[in-house]
């Protein structure tokens, strides 16, 4: 089983920059995305089902923002769209399948610009924590892909020292991400394979900063305790450009 997650910065953008053409290639059996930027009126659902994927999408209500989604070959059990939290869901940052024996998040956890974001973002993430151990009491075997706007470690980011004052680096924000991984017992797929620096999943577009490896590692597949055994791989996948992010991979068997 074969899970990506992609923030896409814009699924009609990627489209024109060949993302299908990709998907077909890389061949995810669940495909997570996340800042899809659209309507589900404005996605081209149709040429994804040609891929074999069926798809859902948790679009936000102001267009052009933000927007959770995930394509599927194996057809999910149920689709929960937002968490129940309107002020949430209302920016379209969570949606979740249900299968067999287990189950994909999508998520997208907010930015911060300013001072008032961070506020918005750091409630989100404790909210989003008492959502996941709650729904663990039920559905134990998660895997959550996404957007967390948060590098965990030094090693996750280029110039620790100089961007700790640097929203997505912040003491603050990175020990609630360590209280995350903890208390809903959940394993950083990428780094349970590899420990080495310079992995990284997001680039700035300014001061050539891909082209540098200038980056963050800002997106992850959390994968619950109790799926370790199953763990088989997980990869940045780097050479994909449909974006200023590049895809995170992670394989059960």
């Amino acid at each position: 089983m074969r899970i990506i997650s992609y923030n896409v910065n814009g699924i009609r953008a990627a489209f024109t920059k060949d993302l299908l053409g990709w998907l077909k290639v890389a061949d995810p059996d669940i495909i997570c995305i996340q800042e899809s930027k659209a309507g589900n009126d404005q996605i081209d659902i149709e040429s994804l089902e040609k891929l074999g994927y069926k798809s859902y999408w948790h679009s936000a209500q102001r267009k052009g923002y933000s927007g959770v989604g995930i394509a599927s070959k194996v057809e999910p059990k149920h689709i929960e769209y937002g968490c129940g939290i309107e002020h949430y869901d209302s920016e379209g940052r969570i949606i979740r399948a249900d299968f067999e024996d287990f189950s994909v998040i999508s998520v997208y956890v907010p930015s911060a610009s300013n001072i008032e974001r961070l506020d918005f973002k750091l409630q989100f993430c404790y909210d989003f924590l008492d959502y996941i151990k709650e729904l663990k009491k039920t559905v134990p075997n998660l895997v959550i892909s996404g957007d967390f706007n948060i590098c965990h470690k030094p090693i996750d980011i280029h110039n620790p020292e100089g961007l700790k004052n640097v929203s997505g680096f912040l003491p603050i924000e990175r020990e609630w991400l360590s209280k995350f991984i903890d208390e809903c017992e959940l394993i950083d797929s990428f780094r349970f394979f590899n420990d080495q620096p310079e992995n990284y999943s997001w680039w700035s577009y300014r001061q050539n900063s891909r082209a540098r490896n200038k980056g963050w590692r800002l997106d992850y597949n959390f994968v619950s305790y109790t799926l370790k055994e199953k763990l088989s791989r997980a990869v940045i996948l780097k050479e994909a450009v449909h974006s200023d992010h590049c895809p995170v991979m992670v394989e059960l068997h």
